[in-house]
């Protein structure tokens, strides 16, 4: 087995591909997720010794470039000493490939053959998609031994046109893996494999600002605060996240520009949208457009989805999930201050506390099994979600909105409020009135007949002062994020 010490968490989908080199069955594995997220890294690393043929489809390339790029990769599979001829077709492609390695590869042992980046191979009317699942049916799947693992970051791509395929491909995937970013712990534990040794205070504001993304993690350089890595990533002209926002979307998705535009809508509302006032927002048709742009940035992990409590599917919030789109978006995108201590100048404006409290709440919402372990509900079913309530338009009544709520199996929901702060967070008077008209509000508006425990997720803990006494039931902390 490989050695599983160079990596860092990813403990799931090491099982995975454990299971599956051992298994004694062909196995076709599609590993999809956005760009940056360490897809590539995780299965070269993983799979190393037994990676038999590797090949990278090229961006926007031509057919007689990917044919080429094919020989060149099947050249380096088999060590050849002189170029192979390009073939002049996939079919033809797919038979060399047979003849070179499928024929002579030892049956004793687990062969993977990787096709990095494989939405790029189906370039317009190349049939690479029908001639690889033909391949697949009628050749690569009679090896018992052979283990085919496709990759790309163009999610809804590989969802549609592999996974969910109807064609020849219908039902040929033995397992999906959909890799994630980091965690706050799989990033800590990064971070100090980098020696790069923060606290997690300082973690929580890199994630906060750039997420669990691999490849942004991967900059971080040890001695330095997280201030000093923003500004040396974000705000300096070679900077590697200044300009990634633009090329983020436009590498995944086909007329990006719509993409984007759900993006800026719910960068603009923390609290969430639902279809129609994305619609509205953005001026997308309302028919299938906005249904497969929301159901590719979701499956692309950038967006969630959240049915609220007590509400049916088609009345759905969605919320931005992608921590570096709104710290692009609030900060980078028209920043005119550069270089050293440009985001410490940010600590004391309104722009800084609004965005601290929608990227936290972010980070939470990716932390539910650590916040339930914490509050030791982690073998118990739930269901969790944001909610809100509206009044009526001429009314007096306040809109009413919970961060996050945990629902049960035990009959009981945990009302959570989410609260990012340098210090022990206080609750004062006017903060405690709010807290306790939500959970009125919820109560009456859902009629629900369950235990309400009114929980905070903070940084440091809540202070216990009069206002916390009898009120607050439970809280997490930034440090059971951690674990």
């Amino acid at each position: 087995m490989p050695d599983m010490s160079v990596l860092v968490g990813r403990f799931e989908e090491r099982k995975i591909f454990e299971n599956k080199l051992l298994s004694g069955n062909p196995e076709l594995i599609a590993v999809y997720g956005r760009r940056r997220v360490g897809k590539t890294y995780l299965i070269r690393t993983f799979l190393k010794e037994h990676i038999a043929f590797e090949m990278v489809g090229i961006h926007e390339a031509d057919l007689p470039d990917q044919l080429k790029n094919f020989s060149i990769s099947l050249g380096k599979a088999i060590k050849s000493k002189a170029p192979l001829s390009v073939p002049d077709s996939w079919q033809q492609a797919f038979h060399d490939l047979d003849k070179y390695l499928v024929e002579n590869m030892d049956t004793q042992k687990p062969v993977v053959f990787f096709f990095d980046e494989f939405p790029w191979l189906h370039t317009p009317r190349s049939n690479f998609l029908r001639v690889f699942d033909h391949w697949w049916n009628s050749s690569g799947s009679r090896h018992t031994n052979l283990k085919v693992v496709i990759c790309g970051s163009a999610a809804s791509w590989m969802i549609d046109k592999v996974i969910n395929d109807r064609g020849g491909l219908h039902n040929r995937v033995t397992q999906k893996i959909r890799l994630l970013p980091f965690t706050l712990s799989e990033t800590e534990q990064y971070l100090i494999s980098k020696d790069a040794r923060i606290d997690q205070y300082q973690m929580l504001q890199l994630y906060m600002a750039m997420g669990g993304v691999p490849y942004y993690l991967q900059h971080i350089n040890k001695g330095e605060s997280a201030a000093q890595s923003i500004d040396r990533l974000c705000f300096t002209t070679n900077g590697i996240l200044k300009e990634e926002f633009k090329n983020l979307y436009q590498s995944l998705f086909k007329n990006a520009g719509q993409h984007e535009s759900v993006i800026r809508a719910l960068a603009k509302k923390s609290k969430g949208l639902t279809r129609e006032e994305i619609i509205k927002a953005t001026k997308l048709t309302s028919g299938g457009t906005a249904t497969r742009i929301l159901r590719e940035l979701g499956e692309s992990g950038f967006i969630e989805q959240y049915i609220p409590f007590g509400k049916k599917a088609n009345e759905s919030i969605y919320k931005l999930a992608d921590e570096y789109s709104l710290f692009y978006l609030k900060f980078i995108e028209n920043s005119k201050s550069t270089g050293k201590g440009t985001w410490l100048r940010q600590f004391s404006t309104p722009s800084y506390k609004s965005w601290s409290g929608f990227s936290f709440e972010s980070v939470c919402h990716k932390h539910i099994a650590q916040i339930k372990k914490a509050l030791g509900i982690g073998g118990v079913l739930t269901e969790a979600s944001a909610w809100r309530y509206q009044p009526a338009k001429d009314g007096k009544e306040q809109g009413v909105q919970i961060d996050l709520l945990i629902d049960r199996q035990d009959r009981c929901i945990n009302i959570c409020e989410i609260k990012f702060a340098s210090e022990e967070f206080a609750i004062d008077k006017k903060y405690a009135a709010e807290l306790d008209k939500k959970l009125s509000v919820f109560q009456r508006a859902t009629g629900t007949k369950k235990t309400l425990f009114l929980t905070m997720v903070t940084t440091y803990g809540v202070k216990r002062n009069e206002y916390f006494t009898g009120r607050v039931i439970a809280e997490v902390m930034m440090k059971h994020l951690f674990r």
